[in-house]
């Protein structure tokens, strides 16, 4: 029984990227900032699209009949809220993985090997060679052990670091020991670098904050490229800003930071603006993904990635 015959593509692009459609299938072109008119002929799929999906999620209400929502990103906070329990919801987890890890090494690299201040000396073409800190021997405290998790653990290896991982809960997976995040403070203290990979929700909200903040060592480098309310901003502002931490941050939170906010002047910080799976990688593996997602849904199977099963229960 086929659940999903008309699925809306956010552009024309991607539409003709992925055609023609598995056989039962319609793709219509539904940018989410208007209704979605008569002429839509009643959709039943929407493909979010990848930037700013958040500003025209709420359109989702304005399906009567959705049964499926795909994003592109691997985050998927407010989806299944403004999706609602009826429909099926699933991320683009693994698509992003790969890259997103990258970023984070290059972050991680550029913030202790002072690589940021070597572009503002170059401007200023200053020669000011100093001793910075090296990523070998560096202890790495790794919240979040999914998908990026494992590709940046794996990219980090090889650097001769000591990782602790801290997941959801604490326990022993193929990979060995996972701490659970009631063991942050006393673990905070004995690592040089804290990197965040988690997504965003109850639990996560501001895992890292005032307390785990301060117990980090003096000099700790804080890199969030998961979601950016994971970090508390205010606390991690006033850390950065006194010198007694180092960041640097794909994500934030409010995202963009507003003009005038410390942290985007402090010495001790480094922001990009959230491009962590946006990347050449990104365009052939969502492809990939969406076309194994278009025939399941043309098949009536479940589609992977589910984080909220919908109809396909």
């Amino acid at each position: 029984m086929q659940l999903v015959r008309t699925v809306s593509f956010p552009e024309p692009q991607l539409l003709a990227d992925l055609s023609p459609l598995p056989e039962g299938l319609r793709g219509v072109v539904w940018d989410m900032k208007d209704e979605p008119g008569e002429e839509l002929g009643g959709i039943d799929g929407v493909i979010l699209p990848y930037i700013d999906a958040g500003a025209v999620m709420g359109s989702l209400a304005k399906v009567p009949n959705l049964k499926f929502v795909q994003t592109q990103s691997t985050g998927y906070d407010g989806v299944r809220e403004a999706a609602g329990q009826g429909a099926a919801v699933a991320n683009a987890s693994g698509v992003h993985a790969a890259a997103t890890a990258e970023l984070a090494v290059g972050l991680i690299l550029a913030k202790l090997r002072g690589i940021d201040q070597a572009v503002k000396d170059q401007q200023a073409e200053s020669w000011n060679p100093q001793r910075r800190q090296s990523l070998a021997d560096r202890k790495v405290l790794l919240l979040g052990i999914g998908g990026i998790g494992k590709e940046l653990a794996r990219r980090l290896e090889p650097f001769e670091v000591t990782i602790t991982r801290v997941g959801s809960s604490a326990r022993t997976d193929a990979d060995g020991q996972v701490h659970g995040p009631e063991e942050l403070v006393e673990l905070a203290a004995g690592h040089d670098i804290l990197v965040s990979v988690l997504p965003l929700n109850d639990k996560t909200h501001h895992l890292v904050g005032r307390d785990v903040l301060a117990a980090l060592p003096h000099g700790a480098l804080v890199v969030n490229v998961g979601r950016g309310a994971v970090v508390d901003t205010d606390s991690l502002t006033r850390e950065v800003v006194s010198g007694r931490l180092q960041c640097a941050l794909d994500v934030v939170d409010p995202e963009p930071l507003p003009a005038g906010h410390l942290l985007w002047s402090a010495e001790n910080a480094l922001i990009t603006p959230h491009i962590g799976g946006n990347a050449s990688a990104f365009e052939p593996r969502i492809l990939k993904l969406l076309k194994r997602q278009l025939e399941a849904l043309a098949a009536g199977e479940p589609p992977a990635n589910l984080v909220q099963e919908g109809p396909f229960a």
